[in-house]
């Protein structure tokens, strides 16, 4: 009697052991949903150090909020039409974001998909590139960060550095929108600051030698724009100011770090970042796109390259460059 006591009692320990397992199993699907791994694409129009450096901090800014994402890169080289090519593939598998980066390929993006949430930086002017419709009301699947540099504080830098500098001069890629637009504001700017602004237009990499030693030749300092045609070539940009003893600003710090004089700008990196707390928004707490203004850099620091201001002759003790950021040395 008592060994059958003793198999019931087991018996009915194994029933309630199986039954346990099987309530655990049908709880288990939702503690897996928080380990969702989102598929995130990312466009990067060009390969050059602000580009680079955006794409790194998005993908360091995701690890940073926990987000668990497989990463798709795709890199179109400069052109154009393979940025459509890309956003097609991204379509077709069906990501979850797609991460541009630099106008045209936020402009192929936007054309693509109407439906996928689309993130992008590195644009000047997203509403004058017609990828949102306004700055604060997107009116659609798209928004993200501007890369839109304080120009007037900017220019302001080569009076500061010297008082005699009265005209500048930009090249730029004249098939870039973005370019373009900087060029206006630089323009619309610089009377009031007593500057005549001198530009030569590009239309590819083999044009750049040419053209800077056209433009150097008429000018008293030279402004860098954030063109990624220009931007992929800074160290020729670097030698040939150096050689004519000529000043260069920066729109942003990666161009100071590949040999150009200073700047008071933004760090792609932390763009980077930035943009990606907004693809936490949009992919953990579901907060609906077109609803998300667009965003600006937070901050701005003076950036200066301390060899290249050594091989101009200037005083490192100058204010100005005194309390920057000092790199290049």
């Amino acid at each position: 009697m008592m060994k059958r006591k003793m198999s019931l009692l087991a018996l009915i320990l194994t029933c309630i052991i199986i039954l346990s397992g099987c309530n655990f199993a049908k709880e288990k699907p939702i503690n897996s949903s928080q380990e969702e791994v989102f598929q995130i694409g990312i466009i990067q129009f060009a390969e050059h150090p602000a580009l680079d450096d955006a794409r790194k901090g998005f993908e360091d800014g995701l690890k940073e909020l926990g987000i668990e994402a497989k990463i798709h890169y795709q890199n179109a080289q400069g052109d154009i039409p393979t940025t459509t090519s890309i956003a097609q593939k991204f379509v077709k598998d069906k990501v979850d974001l797609i991460y541009a980066i630099a106008t045209p390929a936020a402009q192929a993006a936007k054309q693509t998909t109407s439906d996928i949430p689309i993130l992008f930086s590195a644009v000047t002017d997203p509403v004058k590139a017609e990828i949102v419709e306004s700055w604060e009301k997107v009116g659609g699947n798209v928004t993200g960060t501007s890369d839109k540099a304080p120009t007037e504080s900017q220019l302001r830098i080569f009076k500061e550095i010297d008082p005699n500098i009265n005209t500048i001069g930009i090249i730029y890629n004249t098939s870039e929108s973005n370019s373009e637009i900087q060029v206006e504001e630089v323009k619309k700017i610089a009377p009031k600051l007593g500057i005549e602004v001198i530009t030569v237009g590009i239309s590819n990499i083999n044009e750049l030698a040419q053209g800077l030693d056209s433009i150097i030749k008429k000018v008293d300092a030279l402004y860098m724009i954030t063109d990624n045609l220009v931007a992929a070539s800074v160290e020729l940009v670097r030698e040939k100011t150096i050689e004519n003893k000529i000043i260069t600003v920066s729109a942003e710090e990666t161009q100071v770090r590949g040999g150009l004089l200073i700047t008071n700008g933004l760090s792609y990196y932390e763009l980077g970042k930035q943009t990606a707390q907004m693809a936490k928004e949009v992919l953990v707490d579901k907060k609906d796109i077109s609803s998300m203004p667009v965003g600006i850099a937070e901050k701005t620091v003076v950036t200066v390259n301390i060899e290249t201001l050594k091989a101009l002759g200037l005083d490192e003790n100058m204010p100005l460059f005194k309390d920057s950021i000092k790199v290049g040395n």
